[in-house]
């Protein structure tokens, strides 16, 4: 059977058709920007990617087509198949129907977190010896690979509470009915599908309301958000997480210098663990983690054991190496809460060198301004600020970064060269954005080697 998938390079629709390959369909697939790592592991598994969303790809006459929540109506593909009435199906339910039925599905939900807990909690089963199934949004380094199969029953995912498609308007997170369910925060997000925070925390209701009685919910109690959708109404078992004294499992202590973080549980059980990544927001991921293994029968003895060797995420402040004596970091970051969080865990870790943070607005909700007024205090921590401006932000960062004194550039070329000539040997420069940067970053690199 031939599988073709519209907007394929998305870290979900990509891992999608790895799953597919592995189920041994052939796949093929299609999209207009194509960057790693999504585009490397395409590559590497054999499935061929054609440019663009034009009508002709069809001639290909693939058996059965998902379509990404990239296309819309306006797409020549989209326009031939309503017009020639090919039977569409989304990727959410795809993923359902063909392998998520016969599964214990372990989900992942939040602002932010959802690529770095999913990460952990799927290496966590995996040291345990339950070989589980998973599709990340991102590339766990302990794996290399952001999707697959796995052995039943078992199956991690990132839940996302972005729309299905354009023809299902319904979050991508129903469609999974999740047996473990982490919520991990809710902030207004999205603001190209979702009107308001009201808005956003209804879609998290709708999940709780679709897990069994002896289903289980481990949310975040310190988020008052995530509260208040609780407070909505719970029909499973459920486990709060967080600094206050009121939860189940309370992180106790933190140390942002590779220290062991401690935590103990509402039965008066205490614990140390070791973890790599930088930050109590890691810490409290690490928890949800170790709460979600444990509802799946590891213990926290082996969780703890676990994430002592979990490597972290490629783009999740991925350390790309140290070129002329600067080190330089790619980052996935681009909501303001993700962004300090990042950015404070890493002066404190690195109080002695200078950071150098270079920002592209790249998300919808970022372009058209919503966060704009957050952004100050997020990247106030940088001690030098560039940022890329594409044309395509609905708001100025000159009046609304004015007091950070940043760098504002609109050619990838131009930043890459002021880079090279204002780094110094035992910089930090972090490069974030949710998109490919123009290839910033390889260049930047390209640039640094040979100094």
């Amino acid at each position: 059977m031939h599988i073709h998938f519209l907007g394929i390079c998305g870290t979900f629709m990509g891992g999608l058709a790895l799953l597919a390959k592995q189920m041994g369909y052939k796949v093929t697939g299609s999209d207009q920007a194509v960057y790693p790592p999504m585009s490397t592991q395409l590559e590497s598994a054999g499935i061929d990617l054609i440019e663009g969303f034009h009508a002709s790809q069809l001639d290909i006459r693939p058996d059965e087509v998902v379509v990404g929540n990239v296309m819309t109506r306006g797409h020549d593909v989209i326009e031939r198949m309503l017009s020639e009435q090919w039977p569409m199906i989304s990727g959410p339910q795809w993923l359902s129907e063909h392998l998520l039925r016969s599964r214990w599905v372990l989900a992942v939900s939040g602002t932010h977190g959802k690529t770095t807990t999913s990460s952990m909690l799927a290496w966590i089963l995996e040291y345990a010896g339950l070989e589980p199934g998973f599709l990340i949004g991102g590339v766990p380094q302990n794996f290399a690979v952001s999707a697959r199969i796995g052995n039943k029953p078992f199956f991690v995912i990132e839940a996302d509470e972005y729309d299905t498609s354009f023809f299902d308007k319904r979050s991508k997170f129903i469609h999974y009915q999740p047996r473990s369910l982490i919520i991990n925060n809710i902030e207004f997000d999205h603001a190209d599908i979702f009107r308001d925070l009201q808005d956003v925390k209804r879609q998290f209701h709708h999940v709780i309301k679709i897990l069994p009685s002896l289903g289980k919910v481990i949310f975040n109690a310190d988020d008052d958000n995530v509260q208040a959708v609780i407070s909505q109404g719970i029909w499973s078992e459920h486990e709060s997480f967080g600094v206050s004294e009121e939860c189940y499992w309370q992180l106790n202590k933190y140390h942002d210098k590779k220290k062991p973080f401690q935590f103990s549980l509402m039965d008066g059980k205490k614990y140390e663990g070791q973890l790599s990544l930088l930050g109590e927001h890691n810490a409290l991921n690490a928890l949800a983690a170790i709460a979600a293994a444990r509802h799946a029968g590891v213990t926290v003895e082996q969780s703890l054991k676990a994430l002592a060797e979990f490597e972290g995420v490629k783009r999740r402040l991925e350390n790309k190496g140290i070129y002329a004596g600067v080190t330089v970091y790619d980052d996935f970051a681009h909501h303001p809460t993700e962004i300090h969080c990042t950015l404070q865990a890493f002066k404190q870790q690195h109080e002695d060198q200078r950071m150098v943070v270079v920002f592209e607005p790249r998300s919808n909700t970022m372009q058209m301004g919503v966060h704009a007024g957050q952004l100050q205090q997020a990247l106030s921590p940088a001690n030098e600020l560039c940022i890329y401006d594409g044309g395509e932000l609905s708001w100025s960062i000159e009046e609304t970064l004015a007091d950070l004194h940043s760098n504002i550039f609109t050619d990838i070329d131009r930043l890459v060269e002021y880079l090279l000539a204002m780094l110094q040997p035992k910089d930090n420069v972090l490069i974030l954005s949710n998109g490919g940067f123009g290839g910033l970053c390889g260049k930047l690199i390209d640039g640094l080697k040979l100094r």
